[in-house]
């Protein structure tokens, strides 16, 4: 119950900011849309457009908090935790697309230069870093009360690109005062695409990996292996998967053949504090046997020989 109502409470700081930062930038992004039609800056309807995907972003991590809020029932036993990924996939693909987009303009307005107006630009680009300012600061507090919620992961990342490419816009308004030189304001559309580029595949390999299940890059499954084997009383660990059900939930099972002298249980327990205690694996679930014994620990044709554990209550799954 207590590790329940704390992920509820994380749940509940992490919606509270992330409205917050979403309602900052809706409002943002309504006037920047109309500053760059005024104003007739790519760079800015492309930022404003970047900022539409930051919006996405934020609210796609607001659902996917409360989706994967969810306790697990029926079909779906492990819950709705991989909706987190899914909004963190969605995202990254999304800003590739829009990426892709935004190249094509920025080379066709490098081509065919347009008036862009460079006091509007630098304006609205200051005015941009203000509030991306406030909205990241609300973001990182979500992501402090969960800090494996990779939807927020994302949404952070969104906002922290977003700053990068008003300070380019801003950059390029200046010069297009001091200069003249028009074609400042596709450059920045470019810079502004390459960051998207850069965030949705960063997005898109972390989503990747909880989708394809592997292990989470702090665990190195080898060495979980070797930690467990060397534990007093296991003869051999077999068939060994690490891998993420979702923000913050990685998983561990095993089968564990324990020395015939040896109590299952003890051995379990063991093992089961040393990987939550050592490697943050508190959801395992470990199939313990006892080895048989024939002269060196194998069968005659060479085989290892096991046998169901003589506790009383046979073979133990446990799962935490």
């Amino acid at each position: 119950m207590g590790h329940e109502h704390e992920h509820a409470s994380a749940a509940g700081a992490d919606r509270r900011w992330l409205a917050v930062a979403l309602a900052l930038l809706a409002a943002f992004l309504i006037g920047e849309v109309i500053a760059g039609f005024l104003a007739h800056s790519t760079a800015l309807l492309t930022d404003a457009a970047h900022l539409l995907t930051d919006v996405a972003a934020l609210a796609m991590a607001l659902f996917a908090i409360r989706i994967s809020a969810r306790p697990a029932q029926g079909f779906f036993t492990y819950g709705y935790a991989r909706v987190d990924a899914l909004a963190g996939q969605a995202n990254g693909i999304t800003l590739l697309l829009l990426a892709a987009w935004f190249v094509v303009e920025a080379v066709r307005h490098l081509v065919h230069p347009t008036d862009s107006s460079g006091a509007a630009m630098t304006g609205v680009a200051v005015g941009g870093v203000i509030v991306n300012v406030l909205a990241t600061a609300a973001a990182v507090k979500a992501q402090r009360a969960n800090a494996e919620r990779l939807s927020v992961r994302g949404a952070v990342a969104h906002l922290l690109n977003d700053l990068w490419a008003f300070a380019s816009t801003a950059v390029a308004g200046i010069v297009i005062l001091a200069t003249g030189w028009t074609r400042a304001d596709a450059v920045a559309s470019l810079v502004i695409a390459g960051l998207m580029i850069y965030t949705g595949v960063g997005l898109i390999q972390a989503s990747g990996r909880v989708f394809l299940e592997a292990a989470p890059r702090e665990v190195d499954p080898l060495v979980v292996g070797t930690t467990m084997a060397d534990v007093d009383g296991v003869a051999q660990i077999h068939d060994l998967h690490v891998w993420q059900i979702g923000p913050g939930e990685p998983a561990i099972s095993a089968h564990v053949l324990v020395e015939p002298d040896r109590g299952c249980h003890e051995i379990g327990a063991r093992l089961r504090a040393l990987l939550a205690d050592q490697y943050g694996l508190s959801h395992a679930t470990l199939q313990l046997d006892h080895v048989g014994l024939s002269g060196d620990g194998h069968s005659g044709d060479g085989h290892s020989v096991q046998h169901v554990c003589s506790d009383t209550h046979g073979p133990v799954h446990t799962s935490n």
